[in-house]
């Protein structure tokens, strides 16, 4: 019992303690603590910096969907320098032929789409112009698999779809350039390669992310049997548009199971023999990510690095800062301990008091990550943000910074002989 009471009377005396060195050594202190504060300062400013560029970049790619396959005749996780690029190239491109069979014969999928991608072209209304519009053809199920939202007007009906009218959807920031403030640009006609087009509907403003995979905001969709007028999908054709399926698992299903099934439904379909390959590739955002979070983490062993040899510099610094303040209280120490003070009592008190200070230089560089990230946060595309787990990693370190720094003068002040220690 008498252990649990005194435990707190020793954390008492060690912050007390530890006040008295920032009010008595005020120059000192700073100083010594400048290097805590630095370290864990660079650590936890790269490792903030690294999530909030995670996070913005699985938002942005949040609208691919993660339980989507993506057709195509290129992998996405394969360098180009491993030398297969004209092997990729030399294969069929993702045909609507192939999107009809999918839409038949995969069970596993909820819903499928064939895009188009045609390009970018100049937009006319009236006086005004966009210029590099995007233009995609799109089939009936798009709005769902990428999450469309509206800011005016709708998605294109069946019926639409089945006689390629010629209406558009456009991204909010082509309708701002094209249209006055108050001007309603439903049911207007602009004009594009020759074609006169009307506008269904503007898509929500997207923002700014650091990686935009389709920017909607520059994009304008028509449907994919409007989109045949623009490009030719013959094999043959120089203005062969860009073609891509998506296809997106039920509920329950996982995605390795329906690339299975999609592989055996694609290999019947192009009449691959059981000894050929693959002539087409089944992508996944997990390639994606695996990619990225290899570049995180070495980006964060960086910061630790970095904030490693600060820290060292500022552990140093306090040691010291600990090693004179046992020379200071040697007579106090002899005291305590011959009126029956044990050694580990002494021993925590100096440990506690080395944690203290660090943990103080801690916060201070915890404080300057939260202005740095604010002032981060203005320059770059993207927020940068201190999260609650960064703040307890800092502390964390601090502590342990304060732990290492503080043991050896703590284990010699325990270590005293009462009488030495008061005859200094």
């Amino acid at each position: 019992m008498d252990k649990l009471f005194i435990i707190p009377r020793i954390f008492y005396e060690s912050v007390r303690q530890a006040l008295q060195q920032l009010s008595g050594n005020k120059l000192r202190t700073v100083l010594s603590l400048s290097g805590i504060t630095i370290g864990i300062f660079c650590v936890i400013m790269v490792l903030s910096a690294v999530d909030s560029l995670e996070s913005n970049i699985q938002d942005s790619f949040k609208q691919l969907g993660d339980d989507v396959v993506y057709l195509s005749k290129m992998p996405w996780g394969e360098s180009p320098a491993e030398g297969n690029f004209w092997k990729y190239m030399r294969r069929p491109e993702t045909s609507y032929k192939d999107f009809q069979v999918i839409q038949k014969q995969v069970k596993t999928a909820s819903i499928s789409t064939f895009t188009v991608f045609i390009g970018g072209s100049t937009v006319e209304y009236s006086n005004s112009n966009a210029t590099n519009v995007f233009f995609i053809g799109v089939t009936r199920h798009y709005k769902d698999m990428f999450g469309l939202e509206f800011y005016k007007g709708r998605y294109f009906t069946p019926s639409e779809f089945y006689r390629g009218t010629n209406h558009i959807i456009i991204g909010y920031d082509v309708a701002q350039t094209l249209f006055r403030p108050n001007e309603d640009p439903i049911g207007k006609y602009i004009k594009v390669k020759g074609q006169r087009l009307q506008i269904i509907g503007v898509l929500k403003k997207e923002g700014k992310d650091l990686i935009n995979p389709i920017n909607f905001d520059d994009a304008g969709l028509i449907p994919y049997t409007t989109a045949r007028k623009y490009v030719n999908l013959k094999k043959t054709s120089f203005n062969r548009g860009r073609t891509s399926i998506s296809v997106k698992a039920k509920k329950g299903v996982r995605l390795e199971t329906m690339k299975v099934e999609l592989t055996g439904v694609l290999r019947t379909s192009r009449l691959l023999k059981p000894v050929e390959d693959n002539n087409f590739e089944l992508n996944t955002l997990s390639i994606v990510s695996q990619i990225f979070e290899n570049i995180f983490e070495i980006i964060r062993l960086a910061g630790y690095i970095i904030g490693f040899f600060a820290i060292i510099v500022g552990g140093f610094s306090v040691a010291n800062i600990m090693f004179v303040s046992v020379q200071e209280r040697t007579r106090l120490i002899g005291i305590k301990k011959a009126l029956g003070a044990k050694n580990y009592v002494i021993l925590m008190e100096f440990l506690v008091e080395a944690v203290i200070l660090c943990l103080i230089g801690g916060a201070v560089g915890l404080l300057l990550v939260v202005f740095g990230a604010e002032a981060a946060t203005s320059i770059a595309h993207y927020d940068i943000y201190l999260s609650v787990e960064n703040s307890i990693r800092g502390l964390m370190i601090a502590s342990a910074s304060g732990v290492i720094a503080g043991i050896i003068p703590a284990y010699r002040a325990s270590k005293m002989v009462p009488v030495d220690a008061i005859r200094s």
